[in-house]
């Protein structure tokens, strides 16, 4: 057996010419996802990086790990304690120990243990390969990595292989002899004239007007993506550049998938494409970022492609990415580990049965903090620390009607509202009953002075940048409601 995962960071699944995009950027992966199934509603449960990989290697919510921020206290995941071992529960728990109780080899392709400092991301694989420039990559320092490893194993049959690729991870950093594929294409229709000019008024890291989260310097280096945007000329260069990180990528999958079909094992071998998470771009006003408990943050891609499995196939029920651990177990006829949260769905690979959630909440702690659900075709966003973008404390989304969150019907819709809290607070219950720990680690976030990317001395260069950009009634809002955070 021959599985090969592929988690492509920041992903969004709605720029995915499988998943319904106009413009043709992913023609690889839209291959595999025919002869596969994908999912639609598929959602990481901790936002951003570090929180999801872990939630999805542990196969536990943030709140139960810990981790689920990017510094302080909430970076790291929680010791055993007490209850420890010899061996801590990743020795037998973490995501690879599926296949290595099946006697396969298991192996990492990825610099991410490093750049969040995640040693734990480690457990469970045989080996482990470093690409050595956390998270900074382009595709092609990745892929040799890969095609070496593929051809050391030619004609072995046992092996597990996880692999990264960070091309879509802001700043977009495709070389520039890559050329620009989509320069003719149209942009997203939902972004009309008088949407982006609402956009240039909005406030917060990383909107339209400081793509460089604090403000709008550019980086030489990454001539794709700009350090404002002003106009439609500045929107066509982030969304290129987004999806042009996408294409890229994609080609060099299908250099992976050649090495395969090359070795005569591509049809054979199991495919898992998913991501970490999405990215907003112009979303709640945010560009380039994945920084809020939204659909485009939270939403991921997921195509499983098993042969002898079902193919051709669509699942539009709700998933977390944490309940693939059980699905693997359980098509591979092992127990449920005890520590996992996540339920299986391997009924829907097997038989195309339903198997998914009445609702999903997840969170966002690194740059903001917030928790959501999504239950029906709602979209219910509490914030409890908005990390400087002016957001109100209940934002709520109709995502059949407003997939872009361009109306948020909170005031209308009370009713909508208290059935979320209802169910916000019923899976708050189920985590705190669930787990020995008395705190709720996004309270020691906001304890400790907010999320990472969000303190308050980013604050004071903030509010400079707002007043040298002409933009005082934004600064002044800030500075009221951050009153205590600047003494």
């Amino acid at each position: 057996m021959r599985v090969l995962l592929l988690d492509l960071d920041s992903t969004r699944p709605d720029h995915m010419g499988c998943y319904g995009y106009h413009r043709n950027t992913t023609p690889n992966i839209d291959k595999i996802a025919k002869e596969g199934v994908r999912f639609t509603n598929y959602y990481t449960t901790d936002a951003p990086c570090a929180p999801s990989r872990n939630a999805l290697m542990t196969g536990r919510f943030g709140i139960h790990t810990g981790n689920i921020g990017h510094g302080g206290t909430a970076g790291d995941m929680r010791l055993e304690g007490e209850d420890r071992e010899f061996f801590d529960t990743l020795k037998t728990d973490s995501l690879p120990t599926i296949f290595r109780q099946e006697g396969m080899k298991t192996a990492l392709i990825s610099p991410f243990a490093e750049r969040h400092s995640s040693w734990q991301f480690y457990a469970g694989f045989n080996e482990m390969y470093n690409t050595g420039k956390t998270g900074g990559e382009s595709a092609e320092e990745v892929t040799p990595t890969v095609l070496d490893w593929l051809d050391c194993h030619q004609g072995q049959d046992d092996w597990f292989l996880y692999v990264n690729y960070w091309d879509p991870h802001t700043p977009y950093r495709v070389p520039e002899s890559f050329g620009d594929p989509f320069k003719d294409d149209p942009l997203p229709e939902w972004i009309t004239d008088d949407v982006l000019a609402t956009h240039l008024e909005s406030i917060g890291p990383h909107s339209a007007r400081e793509i460089n989260m604090y403000d709008n310097r550019e980086q030489p280096d990454f001539p794709r993506q700009p350090g404002e945007i002003t106009d439609k000329a500045g929107l066509r260069r982030v969304i290129d550049g987004y999806d042009t990180g996408l294409h890229y990528l994609d080609q060099h999958l299908g250099k992976v998938f050649a090495k395969l079909e090359e070795q005569g094992v591509l049809e054979e071998t199991v495919i898992i494409i998913t991501a970490d998470h999405g990215e907003n771009l112009g979303e709640l006003g945010i560009y380039a970022e994945h920084g809020t408990a939204d659909q485009m943050t939270c939403r991921l891609p997921m195509i499983i492609r098993w042969p002898g499995l079902q193919s051709g196939h669509v699942d539009e029920d709700l998933h977390y990415h944490l309940d693939l651990g059980p699905t693997l177990a359980d098509l591979l006829q092992q127990k449920p580990r005890d520590s996992w949260d996540g339920q299986s769905y391997a009924a829907v690979l097997k038989e195309r049965e339903r198997a998914g959630r009445d609702y999903v909440v997840f969170s966002q702690n690194a740059h903001v903090c917030q928790r959501s659900v999504r239950f029906d075709d709602w979209l219910y966003i509490r914030t409890y620390h908005d990390g400087f973008h002016l957001f109100e404390k209940e934002m709520l989304f109709h995502l059949a009607d407003d997939p872009h969150e361009q109306h948020n019907l909170a005031a209308q819709r009370k009713d909508i509202c208290k059935e979320a809290v209802y169910l916000l607070n019923e899976w708050h219950d189920e985590m705190m009953f669930s787990m020995k720990y008395d705190v709720d680690p996004m309270w020691t976030v906001i304890k400790e002075g907010g999320p990472y990317h969000a303190k308050p001395a980013d604050l004071k260069r903030y509010l400079k940048h707002l007043r040298n950009t002409g933009r005082e009634a934004g600064a002044d809002q800030l500075e009221e409601k951050y009153a205590e955070q600047l003494k």
